[in-house]
C-alpha cells in the first residue's frame, strides 16, 4: 500500500470496516498493533520476564512426558532385579518438573492479567482524554452511544482478552514449537506423519482467521448500534413518549438487537466449525501414530517407551490448537474492538493546538475586563453548505453586540467560531489581533464563555457547578458569585443550600433556576468575552426579567455577543448587527435602527405583534 493511500485513510473511525478493501483493512490492522505495541512500551520488562517463564513452564511441560518414555522403558529391566530405585528417581524427577511447570504458569497468568490490567486502564484513560480533547464537530457527527461502545463494550473485549485467553494463546505458540520439535528430535518419521496433517489444519485454520475477523468486526459494528439507539432513545425519551413513539422505537430496537445477534449466532457458528475440526484432525493424527508406532514397536524398530512419550507429546501438541480454537473468538473480538479504539485515537482535532502558542497583549492599566473581537473575511460552511461566504465583523473591547437575524442567519454559527468550536475556512477570528489558532486552549477558554440557552449542569451540588467557572475557588467566592447575579436567594431558599444536588442536568431546578447557577459560573471565570446563544429564549416572562438583570451584571465592563430571537434581550445591547444568510444587512445602535425602517424595524414589529 503507498505512503499516498496509507495518509488518506488514516483518519478512517474503524466503523463500517467490513466492506473495505484489503489494503485498507490491513492498514487498520497494522494501526491497531502499533496501538498495543505503544501500550505495551512501558512494560518491556515484564513481557520479557513473562516471555522466559512461559519457555520455562513449557520445558518443564518438555520434560514430563520423556521422563514417563524413560521410567516405561525401564521396567522390564527393573521387573527382574526389583530394585525400584530408578523409577523412584524417575517419579521425583517426574514431580519436580511437574512443580516447575506449575509455578511458572501460575505467575506468567498472573503477570499476564495483572500487566492486562495496567494496559485497559491506561487505554480507557488515554481514550477519554482523546474525546475531550476532539472537537465539538467530532463530537456532533460521532453519536454519544458510539462514545459509549467504544468505552464499554470495546474496551471489554480487550480487557476479556488479557482476563480469559491471552495467556493461553502466548503459551500455546510455546508449546506447538517445543512439542514439535521434542517430536522431531525423538522420532522424525513419526513426527512426519503428525506434520502431515497440518495440511488439512492449515486451511482450516486460514479459512477461519479469515471469516472470523470479517465476523468479529460484524459483531463489534452491530452492538455499538444497538447502544446508539438504546443511548439515543433514553436522552429524548419525553419525545419519545410525547410523540408515541415506543412502537417504532422498539421496532428499530428489535431490528438492531436481531442484526447483533445473527452477527453473534455467525462468530458462534465459525467457532463450531474450526474447534471440532482441531479436535478431529488431533483424534486422527493420534490414531495414525498409535497404528505406525505399534508396527514399528512390533518390529523392534522402536522402544514401547518412545512411543508413549511420543503418544504423551501428541496429547500437548494438539492441546494448544483446541485453547487457540477457543479463545480466538476473544482474539478476534478484542482485535476488533481496538481497531475501532485506534480509529478514535488516530482521530486528529479540527481545531488543534498550536504547537508554540502566542501570548495575548497585556489589557492597557485602567482598562475594562473586555478584549476586542474580530472577524476578518471569515468564510465558513458545514460540508458543502457555506454559511458565512466573507463576513467582516469588528467589536470593540467592551462593546455589548446583538446579532439578530431569521433562523439560518449564521448567528450561531458565528458564537461557534468567536468560542473556537471550528475553525473558519479562510480568514480569521482575532482576538485582541492574535488569531485564536494562534492561542492555547486555555487562553481561549479563561478569556471567552459561551452560554447557551440549555446551560448543561453536572450531577453534582450547586455549588460544584458554580465553582466549574473557577475550579478550586473557595466557598466565599462562589457565594459571590451567585449574589452578585441574584442566585443567592433562591439558593439560600433550598434544603441545603449551595449543596443541593441539581440532579441529572440540572433536573431538580427550573429553567430560571439552572440559567442564574450558569451566570454564577460566568461571573466567577471573570472572562474578557460573553457569548450568550439564545441563553434567556427558554425562559418565561418573569424568570427573563430576574436573568436579564443577571445579565447586567456578568456583562459590566465585558465584551458580550448576545444572540437572540426575543428583542426584549437585544435591548440592552449598544449595538445591533442584522444578519441575513451571513451577511450584514444592517447595522448600528438599537434606537437608530427602530427608526430606519428596516430589516430590524420590521422584526421588532412583529416581535411586539407575537407578545399582544
Amino acid at each position: 500500500m503507498t505512503t499516498a493511500t496509507s495518509q488518506s485513510w488514516r483518519g478512517i473511525a474503524a466503523e463500517d470496516v467490513d466492506d473495505l478493501p484489503k489494503g485498507v483493512s490491513l492498514l487498520l490492522r497494522r494501526r491497531s498493533r502499533a496501538l498495543l505495541r505503544d501500550l505495551l512500551r512501558p512494560h518491556k520488562s515484564t513481557v520479557t520476564v513473562i516471555g522466559l517463564t512461559i519457555l520455562l513452564s513449557n520445558l518443564a511441560a518438555l520434560a514430563g512426558p520423556w521422563l514417563v518414555g524413560i521410567g516405561v522403558d525401564k521396567i522390564p529391566a527393573l521387573m527382574a532385579t526389583r530394585d525400584l530405585t530408578p523409577i523412584v528417581i524417575v517419579v521425583v524427577e517426574f514431580c519436580a518438573a511437574v512443580g516447575v511447570q506449575a509455578a511458572a504458569t501460575a505467575w506468567y497468568i498472573s503477570a499476564i492479567g495483572q500487566m492486562g490490567g495496567q494496559v485497559v486502564l491506561e487505554l480507557r484513560s488515554r481514550l477519554f482524554w482523546h474525546f475531550q480533547r476532539l472537537a465539538v464537530a467530532f463530537h456532533e457527527r460521532y453519536t454519544s452511544g458510539r462514545v459509549i461502545a467504544r468505552q464499554v463494550s470495546d474496551m471489554d473485549a480487550i480487557s476479556d482478552l488479557f482476563d480469559e485467553g491471552l495467556d493461553s494463546l502466548v503459551s500455546a505458540a510455546f508449546s506447538l514449537l517445543f512439542v514439535g520439535t521434542g517430536m522431531l528430535l525423538l522420532d522424525w518419521p513419526l513426527a512426519l506423519t503428525v506434520l502431515a496433517g497440518f495440511v488439512p489444519l492449515a486451511w482450516l485454520s486460514a479459512w477461519f482467521r479469515r471469516e472470523s475477523a470479517v465476523s468479529y468486526r460484524r459483531t463489534r459494528d452491530t452492538i455499538a448500534l444497538v447502544i446508539v439507539h438504546f443511548v439515543e432513545t433514553f436522552n429524548g425519551i419525553r419525545a419519545v413518549q410525547a410523540f408515541r413513539r415506543e412502537p417504532r422505537s422498539s421496532e428499530i430496537f428489535a431490528e438492531l438487537n436481531e442484526d447483533y445477534s445473527g452477527a453473534s449466532i455467525r462468530a458462534g457458528r465459525l467457532v463450531a466449525v474450526y474447534f471440532p475440526g482441531v479436535t478431529l484432525v488431533g483424534n486422527l493424527a493420534v490414531g495414525a501414530v498409535l497404528l505406525y508406532g505399534g508396527m514399528r514397536v512390533i518390529d523392534h524398530a522402536m522402544p514401547v517407551g518412545v512411543l508413549v512419550t511420543f503418544l504423551l507429546y501428541l496429547v500437548r501438541f494438539f492441546e494448544p490448537l483446541k485453547d487457540v480454537s477457543q479463545f480466538y473468538s476473544s482474539f478476534q473480538s478484542a482485535a476488533a474492538g481496538l481497531e475501532k479504539i485506534s480509529g478514535v485515537l488516530d482521530e486528529d482535532p479540527s481545531v488543534p493546538e498550536p504547537a508554540a502558542p502566542v501570548a495575548l497583549p497585556a489589557r492597557p492599566p485602567g482598562a475594562g475586563p473586555g478584549r476586542q473581537l474580530r472577524l476578518a473575511a471569515v468564510r465558513f460552511g458545514y460540508r458543502e453548505d457555506v454559511v458565512l461566504p466573507h463576513l467582516e465583523l469588528t467589536v470593540p473591547a467592551g462593546q455589548k453586540l446583538a446579532l439578530v437575524g431569521a433562523t439560518g442567519a449564521g448567528k450561531t454559527t458565528i458564537a461557534r467560531l468567536l468560542a473556537r468550536f471550528y475553525d473558519p475556512g479562510d480568514g480569521q477570528v482575532l482576538l485582541d489581533g492574535v488569531d485564536l489558532r494562534e492561542l492555547s486552549d486555555a487562553d481561549i477558554r479563561r478569556e471567552i464563555t459561551l452560554i447557551t440557552q440549555e446551560n448543561f449542569l453536572f450531577s453534582a451540588t450547586i455549588a460544584d457547578n458554580i465553582s466549574l467557572g473557577m475550579p478550586g475557588a473557595p466557598r466565599s467566592s462562589v457565594v459571590a458569585a451567585a449574589r452578585e447575579v441574584g442566585a443567592d436567594e433562591f439558593i439560600a431558599a433550598l434544603p441545603d443550600g449551595y449543596d443541593t444536588e441539581v440532579g441529572r442536568r440540572g433536573g431538580r431546578l427550573s429553567a430560571g433556576q439552572r440559567q442564574l447557577i450558569s451566570f454564577a459560573r460566568a461571573f466567577l471565570a471573570a472572562p474578557s468575552i460573553l457569548l450568550l446563544d439564545e441563553a434567556t429564549s427558554l425562559l418565561d416572562l418573569p424568570s427573563e426579567r430576574i436573568v436579564q438583570q443577571a445579565l447586567q451584571t456578568v456583562m459590566a465592563g465585558r465584551t458580550a455577543v448576545i444572540i437572540a430571537h426575543r428583542l426584549s434581550t437585544v435591548r440592552i445591547a449598544d449595538r445591533v448587527v442584522v444578519l441575513d444568510h451571513g451577511q450584514i444587512v444592517e447595522d448600528g445602535s438599537p434606537a437608530e435602527l427602530l427608526s430606519a425602517d428596516g430589516e430590524y424595524s420590521d422584526l421588532h414589529r412583529r416581535w411586539l405583534a407575537s407578545l399582544a
